[in-house]
């Protein structure tokens, strides 16, 4: 009887903790709070069965303890909502995520995702692409050009849905960009620069209101960089010099067109691009598409 006593009590504890409400708990692990963060969160729910996260941001997530990275900085209310069959718990923490200290996009493309920062001492270029990404201009297109050990090129509005074999790179805003040249941003790796029409008719070498290449390159040596010192009557710093020779770049560009930004994280993104098959015109045969630029503040 005892044994019975013990058992039916035994049911009933079991049942109790069954029947229990979920608790919704969490954690935010960040060591940098400003964009672009990656944040961590550590599930510490209690009695729950599954998970659905509000990031605040539009982003949700079933995972336990998942990671989200924020592009834009702002307030955010982060929410958890705890679920054991047909209850639940939610609990909720808000996150501030602080502005960069300098100015940088995200360019979304098929092959990968690069970080740019757009450099202050250029502002009409900085300002120009902004306000063209903001607007989505780059959205849905192409990288035109591409020349390995040269340079991939991208911003022609005419090559949103070309057709396969389409002439391309005579397309822009309508606009041009007056010049920006200065000694302390060259043509490395990863730089970004505008495009623009040479010759006579460009005697001020005006930049393309919205055509841009990002510099793929070639390693360096001391003597060439001495050469176009002296041929461009400019000084690089040991940081530039550093750079070209070690990661490469075209330094025979340097003070013809403006650079105005360079790529801080994706530089792998460049070299695949760069390495794609192309046609007799350097457009490749299977399209490199911009699928989103974002201006990260």
């Amino acid at each position: 009887m005892k044994l019975i006593r013990f058992n039916v009590f035994a049911c009933i504890i079991l049942m109790l903790a069954s029947c229990a409400k979920p608790l919704s708990k969490f954690a935010i692990v960040a060591d940098d709070k400003k964009a672009p963060s990656k944040i961590a969160f550590t599930n510490n729910s209690e009695k729950a069965e599954s998970y659905l996260w509000d990031f605040g941001d539009g982003k949700t997530s079933t995972e336990t303890s998942p990671e989200h990275k924020y592009y834009l900085s702002g307030k955010y209310d982060v929410k958890l909502i705890a679920k054991k069959g047909n209850k639940m718990s939610e609990s909720t923490q808000e996150i501030i995520i602080d502005p960069p200290q300098d100015c940088l996009l995200s360019m979304e493309t098929n092959y990968g995702t690069m970080t740019i920062r757009l450099y202050d001492g250029t502002p009409k270029h900085r300002d120009n692409f902004i306000k063209l990404a903001e607007q989505g201009y780059y959205d849905g297109l192409l990288f035109h050009r591409v020349i390995d050990g040269f340079m991939i090129q991208g911003g022609d509005p005419n090559s949103k849905n070309a057709k396969p074999g389409a002439r391309l790179g005579t397309g822009g805003p309508g606009y041009t960009v007056p010049a920006e040249f200065t000694e302390e941003y060259a043509h490395v790796k990863g730089a970004l620069a505008a495009a623009r029409t040479g010759g006579p008719s460009n005697p001020k070498k005006a930049s393309s209101g919205s055509q841009f290449y990002i510099v793929h390159g070639q390693k360096a040596t001391s003597d060439v960089l001495e050469s176009m010192e002296t041929r461009k009557s400019i000084t690089y710093t040991e940081e530039t010099k550093e750079a070209y020779i070690n990661q490469g770049g075209t330094p025979f560009l340097d003070q013809d067109y403006t650079v105005f930004g360079i790529v801080v994280k994706g530089l792998d993104v460049v070299d695949k691009i760069a390495e794609v098959e192309t046609d007799g015109s350097d457009r490749p045969k299977k399209d490199v598409k911009i699928l989103k630029v974002k201006v990260i503040k």
